[in-house]
């Protein structure tokens, strides 16, 4: 009977000793492992909210040798236990189709009546197609 107690709470503590960021890094790591480029970046797990056998890790990507944001990323995977291990699922959340490139959507034109910033010059409302927020181009003249 005593030897079933110890095995339960050795059980539950070796469960717990995989609930920590280092323990998911290795499951994303693994994930990566058949990219090419995963050398030219470094990953680090920004955060992690566990939930029981499954977890949510917001994996940050930063080219190496370069430290500005623009060189950087956020993907947020989800994770499940199996076994000791972790495994990513799948992306999730902001991660799962947004932009890689950090920004989310692509911008759109401003609401109608909406203030542009201090000191941006006015746009008439039909110089901004709804769509893309671009002009549209006008057509060349054609060559004879």
């Amino acid at each position: 009977m005593l030897v079933l107690a110890v095995l339960g709470v050795f059980s539950v503590g070796c469960k717990k000793e995989t609930d920590n960021s280092e323990a998911v890094k290795q499951g994303v790591m693994r994930y990566l492992a058949k990219r090419n480029d995963l050398g030219a970046m470094e990953v680090s797990v920004a955060s992690v909210q566990f939930r029981g056998n499954e977890a949510d890790a917001k994996v940050h990507f930063q080219a190496k040798n370069n430290t500005s944001p623009a060189a950087s990323m956020e993907m947020v995977y989800a994770m499940e236990r199996k076994g000791d291990a972790w495994v990513v699922k799948g992306r999730s959340g902001a991660g799962a189709g947004s932009n890689p490139h950090g920004g989310g959507a692509l911008p759109s034109s401003p609401p109608e009546g909406s203030a542009m910033p201090p000191g941006h010059p006015s746009v008439a409302p039909s110089a901004v197609p709804p769509s893309r927020g671009m002009p549209e181009l006008p057509e060349l003249p054609k060559h004879k």
